[in-house]
């Protein structure tokens, strides 16, 4: 498994509604409320054969009210 961070901006006051959608979903290990130009940040773990566009696309992006994403990639560091 591979960790992915992804940051959602929601639709103004649809914050709530956004994260729980996105638990209900059952595909991200944390989710958090943020401070900045993102309203939420979810740890993601893709499967390794899985192509972490199509899945992130085919799991989560769907959901109403979100208006833009930033999806951050993770690599083993040593």
């Amino acid at each position: 498994m591979r960790p992915v961070f992804v940051q959602f901006r929601c639709s103004p006051g649809k914050t709530y509604e956004v994260a729980d959608a996105i638990y209900d979903r059952e595909i991200v290990s944390e989710l958090y409320s943020t401070s900045g130009d993102y309203d939420l940040l979810a740890k993601v773990y893709v499967p390794e054969d899985q192509d972490v566009g199509r899945y992130l696309s085919d799991s989560l992006f769907d959901i109403p009210h979100i208006v833009r994403t930033l999806t951050t990639m993770t690599f083993k560091a040593f």
